[in-house]
């Protein structure tokens, strides 16, 4: 078994300023809780941009570049932006970040799902800004827009102008198979990553079976050319995440996915979820992958090949 490598979510576009106070939304605290948890043992960076006002998702160019030179200038892991944007995002503006940067990674949604995040307005909260609770229910009535035109345009647009490689996020099993439709094409080539995700209300729920599902449809549909990450969103977090590792997968943790290090305990930074996953995997004698040995696995471009 090859050395695990952690990456870590570290602000995403679920969760909302008021349900965190450690939720990093401005880029010096993206920057600063980035770097920690690079420090912590982050092989990978993954990326969204807020807005520094009121933390709501930003598309904007110009607030991943103020952010990104900051975290490459203090830890050599692999930065990896989003092309998920947020549900209220185009196409275009979710590619927006990740062109700018041409970076060696990019998230990419495998299909359109009913991404729902309006049960989370449901608790009484004491909310900090106006735009939390209707962006929140308005996912009762949406869909995030993922077809295979978009997931054609993106691999062309990013991936072959640019060089840069994918975590291919599958939220349902359908998604490996549109997955397998592109590698058949020519459009993807090993190795490659799949971010099994599992938990998400709209997708294949956080039950253990699921992961064996996944598992098994992958090794039919790829055999030995993918490298095979998951995560968990919620508190099944950290137990998803393990038994994962323990079947041979990659781990992905952090504040975009859970808010949380343990049963009613918020987690004070990403750092901190990246440190417990590590510990748990020590102890499990696996050894954790490097930036660079996470490079050489992916078969990334490198941190030389990009534009911050």
């Amino acid at each position: 078994m090859t050395k695990t490598i952690i990456s870590c979510a570290i602000t995403g576009s679920v969760h909302t300023p008021t349900m965190s106070p450690y939720l990093p939304c401005t880029p010096e605290e993206i920057a600063a809780q980035s770097i920690a948890a690079a420090q912590a043992g982050a092989a990978i960076i993954h990326l969204h941009a807020r807005n520094p006002a009121d933390g709501s998702p930003s598309p904007s160019a110009d607030v991943y570049m103020q952010f990104l030179p900051r975290i490459a200038e203090q830890t050599d892991a692999v930065l990896n932006i989003t092309t998920g944007g947020s549900v209220t995002m185009t196409l275009e503006q979710r590619l927006a970040g990740a062109l700018r940067a041409s970076s060696e990674m990019a998230s990419l949604n495998m299909g359109s799902i009913n991404f729902a995040m309006f049960r989370m307005a449901e608790k009484p909260r004491q909310w900090k800004h106006d735009w939390e609770v209707p962006y929140l229910q308005a996912t009762e009535d949406g869909i995030f827009r993922n077809t295979f035109r978009d997931i054609r345009y993106i691999l062309e647009t990013l991936g072959k102008t640019h060089g840069t490689r994918f975590e291919f996020e599958c939220y349902d099993i359908g998604h490996l198979y549109n997955l397998a439709y592109f590698v058949e094409q020519g459009l993807v080539k090993p190795p490659f990553l799949i971010q099994s995700v599992f938990g998400v209300m709209g997708g294949i729920g956080a039950d253990p079976e699921n992961v064996l599902l996944m598992k098994q449809t992958a090794d039919r549909l790829f055999g030995k050319d993918y490298v095979w990450s998951l995560f968990a969103a919620g508190r099944q977090q950290m137990p998803f995440v393990t038994m994962g590792a323990v079947m041979g997968a990659n781990v992905r943790v952090g504040l975009e996915d859970n808010l949380f290090l343990g049963r009613g305990q918020l987690a004070a930074s990403n750092a901190e979820q990246v440190a417990k996953i590590r510990r748990i995997l020590t102890e499990l004698g696996m050894e954790i992958a490097t930036p660079d040995e996470a490079r050489q696995i992916l078969q990334l471009k490198g941190r030389d090949n990009v534009a911050f």
